[in-house]
């Protein structure tokens, strides 16, 4: 067992260890989830990912993001535009790596 990983979901890279809260791109779970495209564990790196090593989660909530806010704006032509968006988000709490 190692004390790191870097694994890969929703297009981004995470660097966690056990024990660690994130938040990742929403995932349509519930409970425990696996994530087997390990990156890196510990010293070892995968081409591209570490045969036979996982991450295992635990689903804590599903939420929204704060809001982040777009604005446009050309000066000197009254032109003004406010958006908003927020993500939907997951956040999970890291059970065990295991390679």
């Amino acid at each position: 067992m190692s004390d790191f990983a870097i694994f890969q979901t929703g297009g981004k890279q995470y660097r966690v260890q056990k024990g660690d809260v994130i938040k990742v791109e929403k995932l349509n779970a519930d409970g425990k989830i696996e994530f087997d495209q390990v990156l890196m564990l510990g010293d070892k790196i995968g081409t591209p990912a570490v045969d036979g090593a996982k991450v295992i989660a635990e689903v804590v909530e599903q939420k929204r993001a704060d809001k982040v806010l777009v604005f446009k704006k050309k000066r000197r032509q009254n032109y003004r535009r406010t958006k908003g968006h927020r993500q939907f988000i997951t956040v999970l709490k890291i059970t065990d790596i295991k390679g």
